[in-house]
């Protein structure tokens, strides 16, 4: 039986990812050894998060096997590893000693046909889509034609081009692989992670967990507005089509798929920091691209409308209790457990509409001073819980092309908080700043002051702008309503109107 190690922090205790992580390594049957880590910290109650592990694994439905794991302490930090909380060492000697102990060495059959499951892909541009695995048994060669048994138990046929192993850090070519080695194959392109790779006269496949779908999704577009092409490198569709269908070549829980127009793309992921960390990926390469409002992917299921459900687990100070239970409440979701953390702090658990949770996070940190934490992930669908109310207050929209300053944005703080400092160059459209009304709200931020030969006492002071809230690009998918948009550039992140005219604005509102 092959093994693995759940890695669970000894202050925080069992978060939602860790349910995960656990489900699916259970699921295929592997033998667990639980290290708490960072036993070293202030505030950590390892003994109690051995319990909180003991009852989910319970929860999950582990065999008598499974729940006889062994419990290593460590502090990763320090370098210590041991098997009681009041033992000295000094060294991780007993984490190695219990892996070799509780988790048999592969007993491969290395004269047998070939066979291989695909645990992860990587691409190489070069040689295209490399498929990574353990060779289960026999050995695969350079070369060597092979059976590929896929979904549905669908087989297809190919040619293995090149074998990798690593030496250390380092990808090393070799010749043949044998059972029990890990390992990477090329040749293959339309290779997929749960894909097995056999002999080619005995396919025989290997069952594997399924990948989770996408839950969130989100247009990308070409920057149509006055700045486009100033600040990136690749601007077009074409560049953006390819670079979206290029990372589907090693990301796997993506999808993409063209619309009805040749310069929007429908990208959906498992979550918006999914989507966030592509959009960033891409912002780093060059590209200037303009994104939507993620949305959650509704599925009808037994003739019942459906939405994903997110397990939420928070850690507030306790006086910020109240606040969050009401907030998340609004937004439907339902506590599930309640419970003392750490002194002054408290952990509670909430199922909640993946939607319920687009835009909270920014809401979350205000309402607990910065100092409350948030886990999430993908639960399960359920059936469709109500609309949800959405952003309540609306945006100041710069109502000109220019430069911002500050006699202008003096007066546009006024109305409520701004985005931006002065200097900084808008255009019509463009949002600069958070209405304190529930109605977005036209200002001209390029306004000067109008020179008069009349001076005026105090009324000539230097005029004191409050600081800026500053937008990351997280923030600005949170923040943004169907209507708007964000303009991603390599140097900038702005929030824009999809309609930058202010007329055709009002008169599309008023359609609507």
């Amino acid at each position: 039986m092959t093994g693995v190690l759940l890695l669970v922090d000894a202050f925080e205790g069992a978060m939602p990812q860790t349910r995960e992580v656990l489900k699916k390594s259970l699921a295929l049957g592997l033998k667990p050894i639980v290290v708490i880590n960072k036993i070293d910290r202030p505030g950590a109650t390892p003994e109690k998060v051995v319990d909180q592990v003991i009852e989910l694994f319970i929860e999950l439905d582990a065999t008598d096997e499974q729940l006889d794991f062994p419990v290593v302490y460590a502090s990763a930090k320090n370098g210590i590893a041991k098997m009681d909380l009041n033992e000295e060492t000094e060294d991780l000697s007993c984490l190695f000693e219990t892996m070799i102990n509780t988790i048999q060495a592969p007993n491969c059959d290395e004269e047998g046909p070939a066979q291989m499951l695909v645990s992860n892909i990587d691409y190489d541009d070069y040689v295209g889509r490399i498929a990574v695995g353990r060779v289960e048994r026999g050995s695969i060669k350079t070369g060597m034609p092979v059976a590929i048994c896929g979904k549905e138990d669908k087989v297809t046929q190919g040619r293995i081009a090149k074998v990798y192993t690593h030496v250390g850090l380092n990808k090393v070519e070799v010749e043949e692989g044998k059972a029990g080695d890990i390992i990477e194959l090329a040749g293959l392109p339309d290779i997929n992670i749960g894909d097995t790779i056999c002999d080619f006269n005995n396919p025989e496949k290997i069952p594997f967990v399924d990948i989770d779908e996408p839950t969130v999704s989100m247009t990308f577009s070409v920057n149509n507005g006055p700045f486009a092409g100033k600040e990136g490198q690749f601007i077009t569709s074409r560049h953006i089509r390819d670079r979206l269908f290029k990372e589907l070549e090693r990301n796997v829980s993506l999808r993409v798929k063209e619309t009805d127009s040749p310069d929007a793309f429908e990208v959906s992921g498992r979550g918006e920091l999914h989507l966030s960390v592509l959009i960033e990926t891409m912002r780093r390469e060059g590209f200037e691209l303009l994104v939507s409002r993620p949305k959650v992917i509704i599925k009808e299921i037994d003739g019942v409308k459906c939405e994903p459900i997110e397990n939420l687990v928070v850690n507030v100070p306790d006086d910020c209790v109240g606040n969050v239970i009401e907030k998340l409440g609004r937004r439907k979701a339902e506590m599930v457990n309640m419970e003392p953390a750490e002194a002054g702090h408290t952990k509670i658990e909430f199922k909640i509409p993946a939607r319920g949770l687009i835009g909270y996070r920014t809401e979350f940190l205000t309402d607990t001073k910065g100092e409350g934490t948030m886990n999430h992930i993908f639960d399960s669908y359920e059936p469709f819980k109500g609309d949800i109310q959405a952003r309540v207050r609306g945006t100041i929209v710069a109502f000109e092309k220019g430069k911002s300053v500050t006699y202008g944005l003096y007066n546009a703080q006024d109305k409520g908080e701004l985005f931006i400092g002065p200097g900084v160059e808008v255009y019509e459209g463009m949002i600069v700043g958070l209405n304190s009304r529930g109605e977005d709200l036209a200002i001209n931020v390029c306004k000067e002051k109008h020179l008069t030969n009349t001076r005026a006492s105090g009324s000539d002071d230097a005029l004191r702008l409050v600081p800026p809230i500053q937008m990351s690009l997280e923030k600005a998918i949170e923040f943004i309503q169907d209507d708007e948009l964000v303009e991603i550039t390599p140097e900038s992140i702005r929030l824009r109107k999809k309609i930058l005219d202010s007329k055709e604005r009002e008169r599309a509102n008023r359609n609507k």
